[in-house]
């Protein structure tokens, strides 16, 4: 008898320090899940801020979300004035919420399903300027993502692409030097029964990239062109020297040194160099218009412009005895090219702003 109460003690002691484990454990499970909960429950603010919208414009904001993330989002207008719209959108383009006309927001709750930049829309369409306030809050949904960092960043990124082209390029390109006038014209005194007029003409070829003249009276202007080329001869190199028709007048138009130079004294000449329509007036002696002109004992000048078509050069003594012997010379460049058509392939960049988290 003694044995079996024994016995039965022990079963009750057994049986009572079980559900006094089965309690505690209980107890533990509750405390584990109403942390869980209050955790869960429990909003991380992401800003609170209080903003002007202008007149007429927008204000937005960036924010990034972990997925399983509750966005918790109030707006006010603090004078009780509506806002054209108050949008939030996942990046770039997918709507999340949208209210328009509204002063105020109160909680709306946006679940988040993806990791991704939000972006915050503030529009108004009115004239005057609106005050807002808006507080954004995020629930987490694990202690894992409770420190998720919703700071948004910006890179700058280069595209490249590439397209094929047909581009022509030169494949050969000649320089010719052509002396189109090269001539001693007599021009008599102003009271000579012939006149004291003289004029021929000149015709630029096709092509034709710069030209040149140069006017000398009497044996000085001759004899200076002649020192100028001496000169030149003496200082050009082997390759230039061998160009045929390359001479005081050739380096001229192109822009190099001609050794020319203006003289002081002696007889001089009017000259003018004049189009077709402008020779018979200066015959006639009548108004015209000329390219050029001077009283001079000698004159060369390099000539751009125009770069086709007949001219004349036209000479007049106002010296009322002596008669005197021009020297006249004209030298054209023209450049001969020859053209291929070839592919090339040509690069575009154009840069772009990405946003980007740094979780």
């Amino acid at each position: 008898m003694k044995i079996g109460m024994e016995i039965g003690y022990a079963n009750f002691i057994r049986h009572l320090k079980n559900k006094l484990l089965m309690k505690k454990n209980l107890l533990l499970v509750l405390a584990i899940v109403l942390s869980f909960r209050l955790f869960s429950q429990t909003p991380v603010d992401v800003v609170e801020s209080t903003l002007k919208v202008r007149g007429f414009s927008e204000t937005v904001f960036y924010y990034g979300f972990a997925e399983g993330d509750k966005v918790i989002f109030n707006f006010t207008e603090l004078h009780g004035k509506r806002l054209k719209a108050v949008e939030i959108i996942e990046f770039p383009s997918s709507p999340a919420f949208m209210d328009y006309k509204t002063n105020k927001i109160e909680n709306k709750t946006i679940h988040i399903s993806k990791t991704g930049i939000y972006k915050f829309r503030f529009y108004n369409a009115a004239i005057c300027g609106r005050i807002c306030k808006f507080k954004i809050q995020r629930i987490p949904a694990s202690e894992a993502t409770k420190n998720f960092n919703t700071g948004v960043y910006w890179k700058t990124v280069n595209d490249t692409t590439y397209t094929t082209i047909q581009e022509k390029q030169i494949l050969k390109s000649d320089t010719l030097v052509y002396n189109l006038t090269d001539l001693v014209a007599k021009v008599h005194s102003s009271t000579n029964l012939s006149g004291n007029k003289t004029t021929f003409n000149f015709t630029l070829p096709e092509k034709t990239i710069a030209w040149s003249y140069y006017i000398g009276v009497d044996q000085t202007g001759q004899k200076a062109f002649e020192k100028a080329t001496t000169q030149l001869a003496a200082s050009a190199g082997p390759l230039i020297s061998k160009i045929p028709g390359y001479g005081p007048l050739a380096a001229l138009a192109l822009g190099g040194a001609s050794y020319l130079s203006r003289l002081q004294s002696g007889e001089d000449i009017d000259f003018y160099i004049v189009d077709t329509t402008n020779v018979n007036l200066f015959l006639k002696g009548k108004k015209f218009s000329y390219l050029k002109n001077g009283k001079v004992i000698n004159d060369f000048s390099r000539m751009d412009s125009p770069l086709k078509g007949m001219y004349y050069v036209c000479l007049s003594n106002d010296n009322a005895v002596k008669g005197v012997s021009v020297t006249v010379k004209i030298t054209a460049i023209v450049v001969n090219q020859k053209w291929v058509t070839q592919p090339i392939q040509k690069i575009h960049v154009t840069s772009r702003r990405v946003a980007y988290l740094k979780n």
